[in-house]
C-alpha cells in the first residue's frame, strides 16, 4: 500500500497548510516508545549496557529503573544519571561510550513512520513522550519529526504520563481541544489517563499496525 492510499486526501494549498486548524476537525498525537520503536527503549538499552559491560542485566535494570524517573522529569542530566548508575552497578563505561550506546538502542518501527508521513497536512500531529535529556534532543533533530506540530517531552515539562499535567501540556501545544485529538499509546494506563482528560484514546501494538491504521482512519474521518 502506498503512502497516499493510507490516508487519501486532496493536496492542500500553501494557505491551507499554514492556516490554523478549523474547529470540528480531528487530529492525532502519539507516544514514542513502543509506538515509534519496536519494544521498549529502556529494555533494549539496559540489555545493551549489560552485554557491553559483562554485568548482569538484572543488576543494571535494578539501578536503572530505580533512578530513571529523575531523567523523565528533567531533574538529572544524562551524565548525572550515568554517574549514579555506573557507580551502583560497577559498570566501567565512560560516559561518551554510554551515550553512544544509549542512543544506539533506539530501534525504529518503520511502519509508524510511514503512517506519520502519510497523514494529511490538515491534521495536526503531536507527540507526548516520557523521555530523557539527550534522547529528546536527538529525536527532535530527526528530519522525520518535522511532521509533528507539537513535541512534548516529560523531561522538558517536569511531568510524565499518566499525570494530568502532561496531558494538559499536550493540549496546549496541540492548540485544539483534547476532544478533537486521538492519543495513541502502547500502555493502557496512559490511554485511561488520556481519556479521563478528554482525549480519544487508541491503544497500540506494533503487531497490529494495519488494524490501528483502520481505527485511526475512522477517527480522522469523523466516525465515533
Amino acid at each position: 500500500m502506498s503512502v497516499s492510499e493510507i490516508f487519501p486526501s486532496p493536496v492542500p494549498s500553501t494557505s491551507e497548510e499554514t492556516a490554523a486548524p478549523a474547529l470540528g476537525t480531528r487530529h492525532v498525537a502519539f507516544d514514542w516508545g513502543g509506538v515509534f520503536t519496536v519494544g521498549t527503549f529502556d529494555g533494549r538499552s539496559t540489555q545493551n549496557v549489560a552485554e557491553r559491560s559483562g554485568v548482569a542485566v538484572e543488576k543494571v535494570r535494578e539501578s536503572y529503573f530505580r533512578h530513571v524517573r529523575q531523567l523523565e522529569v528533567g531533574a538529572w542530566s544524562l551524565p548525572q544519571f550515568w554517574e549514579v548508575v555506573g557507580h551502583e552497578t560497577g559498570v566501567q563505561l565512560p560516559y561518551p561510550e554510554f551515550e553512544a550506546l544509549y542512543l544506539g538502542s533506539i530501534h525504529d518501527h518503520e511502519p509508524m513512520y510511514t503512517t506519520l508521513a502519510a497523514l494529511p497536512r490538515s491534521v495536526r500531529v503531536g507527540l507526548l513522550s516520557n523521555n530523557y535529556p539527550v534522547v529528546s534532543d536527538h529525536l527532535g533533530r530527526d528530519p522525520r519529526f518535522a511532521r509533528f506540530d507539537a513535541l512534548v517531552f516529560s523531561n522538558e515539562i517536569g511531568h510524565k504520563k499518566p499525570a494530568p499535567e502532561a496531558f494538559a501540556a499536550l493540549e496546549r501545544e496541540m492548540k485544539v481541544p483534547a476532544a478533537q485529538v486521538a492519543f495513541v499509546d502502547d500502555v493502557q494506563e496512559n490511554i485511561d489517563a488520556a481519556r479521563a482528560f478528554g482525549f480519544h484514546g487508541i491503544l497500540y501494538h506494533h503487531e497490529a499496525h494495519e488494524a490501528f491504521e483502520h481505527e485511526l482512519r475512522a477517527w480522522l474521518s469523523g466516525a465515533d
